[in-house]
């Protein structure tokens, strides 16, 4: 049954995708990637070209490109979100993405969403100056509003805990760090 767009969802599309992984659950293993080049100072820039994604090596339409720096407070020269920031923004991309299609699956219209997001640093565990402050964020704040029936918010709290950039966050990845000469 054709189900059409909701939410700018292609809602066919999506219920597709995700029969053609429930019959040949292996195309759900994905390989994001990005490359990094130290610029000066704190300011670095990424590229963001392909990825690996239902069993094939697929290329953006264009490619994508990132700057990230520090502001000057922090000794850099702010030609970019300062990588925390950008933690910040990966989370509430995917939250909202998750929102929008799982809200367009099972049929809850949404209008108008937005969010603010905040963090908390202690710059004494980056710093190195103590081991018992933690290095990133102590806690995240995000301060959704949305435009949809009332009956729809405990549902929309549910749907979040499905994004992957929540899961990283809240739960913790491991993350394999390897330095060689060039």
């Amino acid at each position: 049954m054709a189900q059409g767009i909701l939410n700018g969802v292609n809602v066919d599309d999506v219920q597709n995708t995700v029969h053609a992984i429930e019959d040949e659950p292996a195309i759900a293993n994905f390989k994001f990637r990005l490359h990094n080049k130290w610029i000066k100072g704190g300011h670095n820039h990424s590229t963001v070209s392909d990825f690996f994604g239902a069993n094939q090596e697929t290329p953006h339409l264009k490619q994508f490109e990132l700057d990230a720096d520090e502001p000057p407070i922090l000794a850099g020269t702010d030609r970019g979100a300062n990588p925390v920031e950008h933690l910040l923004n990966a989370l509430a991309a995917c939250l909202t993405t998750t929102l929008i299609y799982h809200s367009a699956l099972r049929g809850i219209r949404i209008d108008e969403l937005e969010s603010d997001l905040e963090g908390d640093i202690d710059l004494r565990g980056f710093l190195g100056l103590s081991d018992e402050v933690r290095r990133g964020y102590k806690k995240i704040r995000v301060n959704f509003r949305v435009k949809t029936d009332e009956k729809n918010i405990e549902k929309l709290k549910a749907l979040s805990k499905l994004s992957p950039v929540f899961d990283v966050t809240s739960r913790g990845t491991d993350v394999e760090v390897n330095i060689e000469r060039k």
